[in-house]
């Protein structure tokens, strides 16, 4: 390790480390856990709180937990020099400011916290402080999506000034946001970043990583002069200051990790309009069996539904796996309507532990495992697997990363996992990543 800060990340999902590898992936944080990663080689590495999927009270309360871990581990490792990044979505969904907030209490005080969505491989940019998602080549302002209208997350402003004072409900108003535009950046960050003080507001764009390796050399040497920051981000800001060398092996390649040539299996759970898309394309390829799974019957008849959609599921991804198939297991469609965002949290819950549980029924020697979600990723890592730690191989498609079980795993030895977000790459995106594991059968 050089004498770069460590990069802590604290991620409300599992797919934040898009754009890195070769690090590790906490799913656990006690004190022992957080050392391991302290401790490792990598400059970086990531803590998967998977608070995006809580309520705010909770959320709040995981991460006061991660910083107050942190402390202790920073000082039994005798390490003073980190930086701490919240990692959520690149479409500005997440509990802002809650989760910022609560490591500002817990770590600071901090000269400023910036957020930073930009995340080029998924076609997020921000220019004069308006973020934007780009759809069929075209920049389109976020609000104008989907994920605006998102019923847990939702927002009614592009340009991240007026979002912060939205999400912040007046308490940093509009106007006291420090903005960080692309010829400030281009033409040199330092001596405004020294100016900051008080954990102010600051707003940066980013139409490039270019543009984001250049504000991150300006902020690691603010930081070396003794200026403490936080980050709320996406995924770009990360390669920027952890600033790795390519990864071992290249994304076409990755075959190379799957056990013994066999088929795998996918487990998807996200319901944003791209990943059906994607669905749907995969479906029509040679070698898969789709399995959906009625969701609405847990609605139905909760107690005892579980029981039987598992075993219906079980029965059926085996069958796949013995004729040599990769089967698909799918939560159904439609969009289900709930009387309150609780309620909706809650029946995920459910979805999620049905879901877990048929991980846990795959069949011992498949060949690698896709997860298609943000949060499905994590339940995967966490639950599914009980995995404590994993090590990040890389990415197998832009903004999409695999990791690698333990050889110790009792169910799944070194089993390459895919970790695929729910709003990334194109229609064909989850048929390439099929087709990249597969090549070698």
């Amino acid at each position: 390790m050089s004498n770069k800060p460590k990069i802590i990340v604290l991620d409300d999902d599992p797919t934040g480390s898009q754009t890195v590898h070769s690090c590790l992936l906490l799913m656990h944080w006690d004190v022992e856990t957080l050392r391991i990663g302290l401790r490792d080689d990598s400059p970086i590495f990531f803590v998967l709180t998977n608070t995006r999927s809580l309520p705010p009270e909770s959320a709040t309360s995981v991460t006061r937990e991660v910083c107050q871990n942190l402390k202790q581990a920073l000082a039994a490792e005798n390490i003073t020099d980190f930086l701490i990044v919240s990692r959520s979505d690149s479409t500005l969904r997440g509990h802002y400011p809650i989760e910022t907030d609560a490591i500002a209490q817990e770590l600071g005080p901090f000269d400023a916290h910036f957020l930073l969505p930009a995340f080029f491989e998924g076609g997020r940019i921000t220019i004069d402080s308006v973020h934007y998602l780009i759809i069929d080549g075209v920049p389109t302002p976020v609000h104008e999506t989907e994920f605006a209208r998102d019923s847990v997350f939702g927002y009614h402003h592009s340009y991240l000034p007026k979002y912060v004072n939205e999400k912040t409900q007046g308490r940093i108003s509009t106007e006291s946001v420090v903005r960080f535009v692309l010829d400030d950046i281009r033409g040199g960050s330092l001596e405004r970043l020294l100016q900051l003080s008080g954990n102010q507001c600051a707003v940066v764009d980013g139409e490039t990583q270019a543009d984001l390796n250049l504000f991150a050399v300006d902020v690691l040497t603010a930081a070396s002069q003794g200026k403490r920051f936080l980050f709320r981000s996406a995924a770009s800001i990360l390669t920027a200051l952890a600033a790795l060398p390519p990864q071992p092996i290249a994304a076409e390649n990755m075959a190379e990790y799957v056990r013994q040539g066999k088929p795998g299996a996918f487990i998807v759970g996200s319901h944003v309009k791209k990943t059906t898309q994607q669905l749907e394309a995969l479906l029509q390829v040679e070698g898969t069996t789709g399995i959906e799974i009625d969701v609405a019957r847990l609605l139905d008849d909760p107690v005892n539904q579980p029981a039987k959609l598992l075993t219906e599921i079980t029965e059926k991804t085996q069958a796949a796996h013995q004729a040599g198939k990769t089967p698909v297991v799918y939560t159904s469609r439609q969009e289900l309507t709930f009387k309150d965002v609780k309620t909706r949290l809650d029946f995920g819950v459910k979805v999620s532990h049905l879901l877990m549980d048929i991980v846990r029924s795959l069949p011992n020697d498949i060949g690698f495992l896709i997860s298609k979600g943000g949060i499905t990723s994590n339940d995967v890592l966490s639950t599914g697997l009980a995995l404590n730690s994993a090590r990040l191989l890389g990415q197998i498609l832009a903004g999409c990363s695999m990791v690698i079980t333990t050889p110790e795993h009792p169910q799944f030895p070194n089993l390459p996992v895919v970790l695929f977000p729910g709003n990334v790459g194109d229609a064909d995106a989850l048929v390439t990543v099929y087709k990249r594991l597969t090549k070698n059968t």
